[in-house]
């Protein structure tokens, strides 16, 4: 047998009805076949395993141990497939606003913001796609796209949302001072021009990029250490400004340097007419807004202000 291979799908579905009612009859009844074509579909099965998976007696069926061993298999398998085209066919999930951001930004900024989003927008319905780093690509079934770029592609226009500053972060109480600093664990994000040595040479204290730096693919898995204590994690305004406000993080020092990234707003061709869209991208430059009250502007295609 081609261990690559899958059995045919009639096959399946005739094992699963048949293992679930344990008649061939039943299950011809459930599939709108006949008897001896369910009987024809399990033989086939049985041959293209070449284990058997009933017992046949008398006046019933019985699985065969091979048939108990493969039966969760089948229907966790039909369950994923059921689930994942639902999914796709269902209409709330077609219709939903398709936000795309990094998944620090939707962890730490987006996240704690949707009841006051949902509260003035209670009808509005979205799916947040992640990753890790921003794509290099634009999402093209994205409506809504926020990346975090030292300056927007040229050929598609966008609104600067941040002007943030970075620096260290640690749990409340952590015992750190500058002049033992380079004793301790810290972190940053390496997909980020916000390193510790950046932020030494930007507050003119001593640098501090060494073997105890640990590098993290996701800057909210570096605040998530420092947050349980593990050391300190350099990160921003946008991304630390909730957690410094419920007081799950402090700032043990003053010092900061201004970012030369910036979040940064698109709408994708198809979110022109869509009022949902629109609405979200007035949310979260208002927010913005609050949040940076003496910046924020458009920036057109040639990657000026507007």
């Amino acid at each position: 047998m081609n261990t690559r291979a899958l059995p045919p799908l009639n096959q399946l579905r005739a094992f699963e009805a048949a293992a679930r009612h344990l008649s061939f009859t039943a299950a011809a009844g459930e599939l709108n076949m006949t008897q001896s074509a369910v009987s024809q579909q399990i033989k086939s099965l049985e041959g293209y395993l070449g284990q058997p998976l009933f017992y046949r007696r008398p006046r019933a069926l019985e699985l065969t141990v091979t048939g108990l061993n493969y039966l969760p298999v089948v229907r966790d398998a039909f369950q994923t497939l059921s689930r994942g085209t639902r999914m796709l066919v269902d209409g709330d999930a077609r219709d939903a606003l398709q936000v795309q951001c990094n998944l620090t930004f939707a962890t730490c900024w987006l996240a704690p913001r949707l009841p006051r989003l949902y509260a003035r927008h209670p009808d509005l319905h979205m799916q947040i796609n992640t990753a890790i780093w921003d794509p290099m690509e634009r999402g093209d079934m994205a409506d809504i796209e926020i990346r975090l770029l030292m300056a927007p592609a040229r050929d598609r226009p966008a609104t600067r949302l941040t002007w943030d500053s970075f620096y260290p972060v640690c749990a409340p109480g952590y015992q750190v001072s500058l002049a033992d600093i380079s004793r301790h664990r810290l972190y940053y994000c390496t997909a980020m021009l916000t390193t510790w040595d950046a932020w030494a040479e930007g507050t003119g204290m001593p640098a501090t990029q060494g073997p105890r730096v640990t590098h993290a693919q996701v800057l909210a898995a570096a605040m998530a250490a420092a947050e349980a204590g593990a050391g300190l994690a350099m990160t921003h305004d946008c991304a630390a400004s909730h957690a410094i406000a419920q007081g799950r993080l402090v700032r043990p020092f003053a010092g900061s340097v201004q970012m030369h990234e910036a979040y940064y707003l698109s709408l994708g061709p198809q979110a022109e007419n869509n009022t949902q869209a629109q609405a979200f991208a007035a949310w979260i430059k208002a927010e913005m807004a609050a949040d940076y009250p003496l910046s924020g502007s458009d920036i057109g295609p040639d990657g000026t202000q507007a």
